[in-house]
């Protein structure tokens, strides 16, 4: 699980390929990498996505995804990935969040909190090979999703390949990184040239 696959040539233009995406394959792989380290579990079938903390030593702390939506639990465990110890003892991570319709200063706001884990997302679609939207979650605001944000998502999605690329990361992000990889096996590798500015629109 902490070794790379050969090296081969990112495919930039579509690098998408036929690969089953199915969540409770995910949910498994998740558990496998984090249940025991983390006390944490994936669990699908959500109205809203929702982080539940537990402070019952016997029990775990959940990641509730969205219905059966792959996107959604990628993006779920990618926030899950960048919350710190403190945060991760909090109902969602003690963020407040503003409902679709936002204003463009609360869309600017939104925009500074989702780069990352966005970014994280779109590692994750890469190394398991599931397609990636970025995404303004402001369906009945008046905002598009700003140019501005496109860059920041992937400067950042830069960053996390240059870190999956250190040996030495350990990281949550950069472990089930890996874990996607070893499972899903897509022709890809982490090289930051293969995320494109275009890649995002």
């Amino acid at each position: 699980m902490n070794h790379f696959p050969p090296k081969i040539t990112p495919i930039e233009t579509n690098p998408i390929v036929s690969i089953e995406h199915n969540c409770d394959d995910l949910i498994v792989l998740f558990e496998k990498t984090f249940l025991l380290s983390h006390r944490t579990r994936l669990l699908g079938g959500g109205e809203e996505p929702e982080y539940i903390p537990t402070i019952d030593i016997n029990s775990e702390h959940t990641i509730v995804f969205t219905r059966d939506y792959f996107a959604s639990a990628l993006h779920e465990i990618a926030h899950w990935c960048i919350a710190g110890e403190q945060r991760r003892q909090l109902p969602d991570y003690g963020y407040w969040y503003a409902p679709d319709g936002r204003t463009a200063e609360q869309q600017k706001k939104f925009e500074q909190v989702e780069a990352k884990p966005q970014a994280l997302e779109w590692l994750f679609s890469r190394a398991c090979g599931s397609s990636f939207q970025l995404s303004a979650d402001n369906l009945n605001g008046d905002v598009d999703i700003t140019d501005s944000f496109k860059e920041s998502v992937l400067q950042e999605a830069k960053r996390y390949c240059l870190n999956v690329n250190n040996a030495n990361d350990e990281s949550r992000a950069v472990t089930f990184a890996k874990a996607l990889v070893g499972e899903y096996k897509p022709p890809f590798n982490f090289s930051p040239d293969a995320f494109l500015f275009d890649n995002l629109n």
